[in-house]
């Protein structure tokens, strides 16, 4: 059973930057699809980005597109979202996740961590 742990989570003003890690214990994650979803208070839990075991292949939701960056580290079991030019709307709790269906909707993956904190000010 692998457990995630999201972290880099913070305060930061709009059209700054932050980097959010997510590390893997209790097995790897090499195999698989890992996706970032973020919820906001009174929200459903929304998909942000996507990232493909092999190929670099990424995916990205339209209203962060451009802007975000998902990456991972097959060798250290982590997996980062690079966030830019943060927006007030960006505000969220961010997760990670590991992509055990067929869709990138939440229900198509698990593991889930915790979450992190953004909060993005005007």
């Amino acid at each position: 059973q692998v457990q995630l742990v999201e972290s880099g989570g913070g305060l930061v003003q709009a059209g700054g930057s932050l980097r959010l890690s997510c590390a893997a214990s209790g097995g790897t994650i090499s195999a698989y699809t890992m996706g970032w979803f973020r919820q906001a208070p009174g929200k459903e839990r929304d998909f942000v980005a996507a990232i493909r075991w092999r190929g670099g292949i990424t995916y990205y939701a339209d209203s962060v597109k451009g802007r975000f960056t998902i990456s991972r580290d097959n060798a250290k079991n982590t997996v980062a979202l690079q966030m830019n030019s943060l927006k007030p709307e960006d505000t969220a709790v961010y997760y990670c996740a590991v992509r055990y269906g067929a869709g990138y909707e939440s229900g198509d993956f698990g593991s889930w961590g915790q979450g992190t904190q953004v909060t993005v000010s005007s």
